[in-house]
């Protein structure tokens, strides 16, 4: 199973980018976001149904995220 989302938002630069699923790393001022959501989606989708998830980003054009699970998903 595939699943690709898409935007065409401000995108992200690699620093930004090698940070992602790393626990309570945030782009949002102090106080306004633990940095968790990212980090728990990683967990699920490699740890709990070994898939896999990939973000490809630029600067200025967007954002492609591609999950993919295998076809049956673990219990």
């Amino acid at each position: 199973i595939v699943i690709s989302i898409a935007d065409n938002g401000t995108g992200m630069d690699e620093k930004t980018k090698e940070k992602l699923f790393e626990p309570f790393f945030t782009t949002k001022p102090v106080g306004e976001g633990t940095g968790l959501g990212m980090s728990i989606i990683y967990s699920i989708i490699n740890d709990m149904h070994e898939g896999t998830i990939q973000v490809e980003s630029e600067l200025g054009v967007g954002t492609k995220t591609t999950i993919t699970l295998p076809k049956k998903l673990k219990k």
